[in-house]
C-alpha cells in the first residue's frame, strides 16, 4: 500500500505519494543491517586484529646504533689493509735528478695513473669484501647498518690514501735528488690525482652490493594471516559460504527483507 500524503485541503481527495514523486526514498541498507563500509561499525563477531608486522629478532634502535658504530670502525680500520696493499702494488715513478733539476726518468710511462688505477681496483675489492661480511653477519641490519657501511668505506679509503702517502717514499723530491746524486734514478712520492673519485669507489659498491645480497639472501617477512572469517566475508572476500561481499535481502538492496512487512 502507498503511504498517504496527510494535511490536504477541506474537500480535496486524499494524495497518494508515488514512489518516484522525489519526497520518499528506499533505504539503501536495510535498517536491521548496518553498512559494511562504516569505518566506525563494530567488526563482526569472531574477527582478531591483524598479526603486527616484523620479527622479534629485529634489533631495537639502541642496538641498530651499537651494530652500525662498529661496522663503521671496523671498515675503517680495513683502511690500513688498503693502503698497505696499495703501497706494495702500485707502479712506482722513476725520477731522475740531473745536479739542478729532476725529470721523469720515462716522459711517456704510465705509472702516474697506474697508482690511481691500483687504488681504484683495490677499493673496488675492499667495498665488495666489506658488503659481503656486513651482509652475511647482520642480515636483519636497517639502514642505520647500510649508512655505517657507505661511512666506513669513506673514512677507509681516506685512511688508505693517507697510509700509503706516509709510508711511501718521501715527499721531499729535492732533498731526495740531492741524497742519492746526480743521474741516479729513485721513486717519485706515491700520490692520487683523482682522490675524490678514488675515495667514493670503496663505499659505492659496498652499498650496491649490499643491496644486492639483500635482495636475494635478505630475510623475507612472514605473509599476514587472514583477518579472520568475519572480516573476510563482511568485507567482500570469499567466506565461508563460498560467496562474497555482505547479504543482500530478496528483493534487492532497496527493497524489505523476505517475510517483513510488503514481502508477500
Amino acid at each position: 500500500m502507498c503511504p498517504v500524503r496527510t494535511g490536504a485541503a477541506a474537500g480535496e481527495a486524499p494524495h497518494r505519494v508515488a514512489w518516484h514523486d522525489g519526497t520518499v526514498t528506499a533505504p539503501l541498507t536495510p535498517p536491521h543491517r548496518p553498512n559494511p563500509h562504516d569505518p566506525w561499525q563494530t567488526p563482526p563477531s569472531g574477527s582478531h586484529l591483524a598479526p603486527a608486522y616484523g620479527s622479534p629478532d629485529d634489533p631495537d634502535t639502541a642496538t641498530e646504533l651499537r651494530q652500525a658504530v662498529v661496522v663503521l670502525a671496523l671498515v675503517a680500520l680495513a683502511g690500513i689493509a688498503l693502503g698497505l696493499l696499495w703501497l706494495w702494488l702500485a707502479p712506482r715513478v722513476p725520477l731522475v735528478s740531473d745536479g739542478s733539476a729532476v725529470f721523469l726518468k720515462n716522459s711517456e710511462g704510465e705509472e702516474a695513473i697506474g697508482a690511481d688505477g691500483t687504488f681504484v681496483l683495490l677499493a673496488a675489492v675492499f667495498g665488495v669484501l666489506s658488503a659481503a661480511a656486513v651482509s652475511w653477519r647482520l642480515r636483519r641490519g636497517g639502514v642505520l647498518v647500510v649508512v655505517g657501511l657507505a661511512l666506513g668505506g669513506v673514512l677507509g679509503s681516506l685512511l688508505a690514501w693517507r697510509v700509503g702517502v706516509w709510508l711511501g717514499p718521501s715527499s721531499d723530491v729535492v732533498a731526495r735528488a740531492r741524497e742519492v746524486g746526480k743521474g741516479v734514478v729513485f721513486d717519485a712520492p706515491l700520490e692520487l690525482h683523482a682522490v675524490v673519485v678514488a675515495v667514493l669507489v670503496w663505499p659505492f659498491v659496498a652499498l650496491a652490493v649490499h643491496v644486492l645480497l639483500t635482495a636475494a639472501f635478505g630475510v623475507r617477512e612472514p605473509e599476514p594471516e587472514l583477518l579472520g572469517a568475519g572480516w573476510t566475508s563482511y568485507y567482500g572476500e570469499p567466506g565461508p559460504g563460498g560467496h562474497g561481499g555482505p547479504d543482500v535481502p530478496p528483493g534487492g538492496p532497496g527493497g524489505p527483507p523476505a517475510g517483513g512487512p510488503g514481502g508477500s
